[in-house]
């Protein structure tokens, strides 16, 4: 019989699922608003209501501190939250050491990640707004899988630029996407002009996460009835993950824990966000000393190599101009296995909590990813994505 004090997995039944978002833009002062790319003004709503509902548009300049959560989406979330908050006995036993570490377990849904959180609300809230076909970028897959499963939910189509390297290395992603009744395209596409154009420069070009936004955009911009879906960086893509780290809260106060040190992958910064962002504001409003690290490739390194500036959001420059950590919007990352870390920049809210001093970052080699990440498959008997194993390698 175990004598464990904490159980393997500690959960929360579906009453306890959280009700609101957690909005971190109440809690960090100095944020710079985008910019328009043709006007170089700050953004109005009205700029972005061409690829956005209203309601979106509401929340990602929103600086209210929690966001009530939609029933109907509340009510979708129960068929896979509240998810576990595993202690992870057999991985500290392998490396002797006497830290109590706990990893929060996303990959109980269709999706196998944490992207469905953020899928379902934007396209409930474009279903709502009379949106017919959603369209996005993916890199790993992940992310196109979640919103080809959120929008079958809500009778919508679904478009996916999919990074060309990457539906290269993971052909049965497509075939996932495909099932719940989306079109895929290996980005750079003949679809759209954006991606037209680099095959004109460079037929061999293996894609990016910029130019995937680029080609969404563009095909949501000249569509009525088509809308454009993304899964990081921006505010109420993170707001709708925060319901990770909620949960998490909740699941260390019924053993009496609170962490030392929270860690997550970070590329456009929803992972990271999303677990982090609630124990962020501990910190920032309560005075906690939690020491929060975001993890990034060595191969693609924007917090810890990159610039503090306004950049595109994309390759084609159809995004608002944002104020990040960036390599540049052209910067071509190597075809790493982490697709869904391959982004040029970092969400404002993750480098402007870096910018400040509240949060950490490290980058690691590919290399010792996969190797913290087979220890871990050994020990806990989950297999993680390679975006995951960035945090695992750092823990």
């Amino acid at each position: 019989m175990s004598t464990n004090r904490v159980p393997y997995r500690i959960h929360l039944s579906e009453k306890e699922l959280p009700e609101s978002w957690y909005n971190i833009r109440a809690d960090l002062p100095n944020l710079s608003p985008y910019l328009n790319p043709k006007t170089k003004e700050p953004v109005v709503p009205d700029d972005m209501k061409a690829i956005f509902p209203m309601s979106l548009i509401e929340q990602e300049m929103s600086n209210e501190r929690f966001i009530e959560i939609p029933e109907e989406v509340r009510e979708l979330y129960r068929s896979f939250r509240p998810a576990p908050l595993c202690r992870a006995y057999n991985l500290e036993k392998l490396l002797d050491t006497p830290a109590r570490i706990y990893y929060k377990y996303e990959g109980n849904n269709p999706s196998g990640s944490h992207k469905l959180n953020t899928a379902i609300p934007q396209a409930y809230y474009n279903y709502k707004a009379g949106i017919k076909r959603l369209a996005t970028e993916t890199g790993a897959g992940q992310w196109g899988t979640a919103l080809s499963v959120a929008t079958q939910l809500f009778g919508m189509d679904c478009t996916v630029y999919m990074v060309k390297v990457s539906a290269m290395q993971k052909p049965y992603r497509k075939l996932i996407m495909e099932t719940y009744g989306a079109n895929v395209f290996a980005s750079p596409s003949v679809h759209t002009q954006s991606g037209r154009t680099i095959l004109e420069q460079n037929p061999d070009y293996m894609g990016s996460l910029g130019l995937a936004i680029s080609e969404a955009v563009e095909d949501a911009a000249t569509h009525e009835d088509t809308n454009y879906s993304l899964g990081s960086v921006l505010n109420h893509v993170i707001l709708h993950q925060t319901i990770i780290g909620l949960e998490a809260k909740k699941q260390m106060e019924k053993v009496d824990e609170y962490p030392d040190i929270v860690i997550a992958c970070c590329g456009g910064g929803s992972n990271f966000g999303g677990l982090a962002f609630p124990f962020l504001q501990d910190k920032i409003r309560n005075g906690k000393k939690t020491e929060i690290l975001a993890v990034e490739p060595a191969a693609c390194p924007t917090l810890t190599k990159g610039r503090f500036a306004f950049d595109y959001g994309d390759v084609a420059h159809f995004t608002p101009i944002m104020e990040m950590y960036t390599l540049g919007h052209d910067f071509m990352p190597p075809g790493i296995h982490a697709g869904g870390l391959r982004y040029h920049g970092d969400s404002t809210l993750v480098s402007r909590a870096y910018h400040d001093g509240l949060i950490g970052a490290r980058a690691v080699h590919q290399t010792d990813v996969f190797e913290a990440a087979i220890q871990f498959a050994k020990s806990e008997l989950i297999l993680p994505a390679p975006e995951s194993a960035h945090a695992i390698r750092a823990a």
